[in-house]
């Protein structure tokens, strides 16, 4: 049988060769990254690796105006892709050409390029956007706060939607420029470096930069009037703090603890390993909220937290956060115990070398003091749900896991543990049980039924179970190591420290 040979023209050879084979099976990427907790945060289809925000902010009228340009890499064909973002948006370019796009929900942009993206195809999208972030209510609130001088931004989970256009979930890291504009006389604080401030026409620029990976809800921005202090650490990182002028009573007990970071940092590197960032400090702005945040290099904290006096308890906690949480972040906000059960037994740590109650002590403490029955033993940590996502029991219980774990191991394999974890897993993300299988391949113990018994089983773990792992009144009288109590004791005694500890969690609880 004779075939008849088709030549295309040209113009259709043309069209060929413009429609790669993988655009030609592009479909939309997920409206949501597949977190368990929050399915509408972050999104598929494709993986940021820089942000750079150009904004100018007008503290009087709240009226922010931005330039968003992310660069990206498809993960899959893509036909169209969605950025978490509730502001208005005037222009979207995608690779320098306009693009269409509409809102969808309440922080849903959908962005459909004008010809499909290819797997694996590098990507520049420029989003151009104004809007007043205060008035923007996501599931019902606002995580941009007005001052009286100027806003803040900064919450978990999620904080990035109301001011710059992200895919919104740890699970995408990405390196940061952040230059923001304001009038003249007013300063800002973000995360990473000042890299320059320059003063035109009555608008002063502060240009910021962050070099290593970031989650979106990390990245910060304050306006404001501030007192500032620089330092360097014993590595020589530079070290920024910042203090509205308008704290009242809570200034000196803020400056108190918050010029102890470089203090906290040096030895925190020596328990954790090599702070992993560019930049470290805190800032203390005049808000009303009462909760602290970890955001990456520059912790936020509450003027309230300090409301008792100096509280340094507070800083160890967000500061450890550097390490366990930004560097190292949750897979899947389930897991939010890879955070907060390492933070908080970072302050039981700083209890130990300040003298006022062992890790061991504090441990005892929590169990023999908090009943059978109280809602503290119903959470597990390891996966605690949405609503008790900061519940004590994730803090307190989760850091009794480890120092079960420690009395396990040995401090030496303990601390080992904590190391190569922080180093092995830099810029990543990990889940509760990749711990666990860590743990275990360092220990080359069996260790699921310990951590079963503290973070994966609702209810008080029995006391000859907790004596076991040595834990509570019975384990100090069983094992003598020290603990806090005896038998004998009517009533469990607190150590010095525990106060300052509760105030600090009941501080970066959200």
């Amino acid at each position: 049988m004779r075939h008849r040979l088709i030549v295309p023209s040209a113009a259709a050879a043309a069209l060929l060769l413009a429609v790669p084979a993988s655009a030609a099976d592009a479909t939309p990427g997920a409206p949501g990254i597949g977190d368990s907790y929050y399915p509408t945060s972050g999104n598929g289809g494709y993986d940021v690796s820089h942000y750079d925000l150009r904004l100018k902010y007008q503290p009087s009228t709240d009226r922010l105006d931005g330039t968003a340009t992310l660069t990206a890499t498809t993960t899959q064909a893509l036909s169209r892709f969605n950025l978490d973002f509730a502001l208005d948006v005037s222009e979207v370019l995608v690779n320098g050409k306009p693009t269409s796009f509409a809102k969808s929900g309440d922080h849903e942009l959908e962005i459909t390029p004008s010809a499909p993206l290819e797997r694996g195809r590098q990507i520049t999208v420029v989003v151009r956007y104004s809007g007043t972030p205060s008035q923007v209510k996501i599931n019902g609130y606002s995580a941009w706060q007005r001052t009286p001088d100027g806003a803040v931004v900064a919450n978990e989970p999620e904080a990035a939607a109301w001011w710059f256009p992200s895919n919104d979930h740890p699970l995408d890291k990405a390196t940061y420029d952040i230059s923001v504009a304001v009038p003249e006389g007013l300063q800002t604080v973000s995360n990473g470096e000042l890299k320059s401030q320059t003063t035109k026409l009555g608008w002063t620029r502060y240009n910021w930069r962050s070099t290593k990976p970031q989650a979106s809800y990390l990245a910060t921005l304050a306006i404001g009037k501030f007192d500032i202090t620089t330092d360097k650490t014993a590595s020589g990182l530079p070290v920024l703090n910042a203090y509205s002028k308008d704290l009242g009573d809570n200034y000196d007990s803020a400056k108190a603890s918050v010029e102890r970071s470089t203090e906290v940092i040096d030895w925190e590197s020596k328990v954790f390993g090599p702070y992993p960032f560019n930049a470290i400090g805190g800032y203390v702005p005049n808000v009303k909220t009462g909760y602290a945040l970890e955001t990456q290099t520059r912790p936020y904290y509450s003027p309230s937290g300090f409301a008792n006096g100096a509280n340094v308890s507070l800083v160890v906690h967000e500061l450890a956060h550097q390490w366990f949480g930004d560097s190292v972040s949750v897979k899947d906000w389930r897991h939010i115990w890879v955070n907060e059960g390492f933070a908080t037994y970072a302050q039981w740590l700083w209890s130990e070398k300040e003298g006022e109650g062992t890790a061991q002590e504090l441990a005892d403490y929590i169990y023999s003091s908090i009943p059978a029955d109280n809602d503290f033993w119903k959470v597990k940590p390891s996966d605690p749900g949405a609503d008790n996502q900061f519940h004590n029991a994730v803090y307190n219980r989760g850091a009794i896991a480890l120092q079960a774990l420690r009395n396990a191991v040995g401090d030496k394999v303990f601390f080992q543990i904590l190391q190569n974890w922080t180093k092995e897993n830099k810029y990543g993300n990990a889940s509760v049980q990749d711990f666990v299988a860590f743990a275990e391949k360092t220990s080359g113990k069996k260790l699921q039924k310990l951590f079963d018994r503290w973070l994966n089983t609702p209810g008080k773990p029995a006391a000859a179970d907790a004596a076991r792992d040595g834990i509570g009144k019975a384990a100090s009288a069983a094992t003598g190591k020290g603990g806090a109590h005896s038998l004998k004791a009517a009533k469990p005694v607190a150590p010095k420290s525990w106060q300052k500890i509760q105030e600090a969690q009941k501080a970066h609880q959200h």
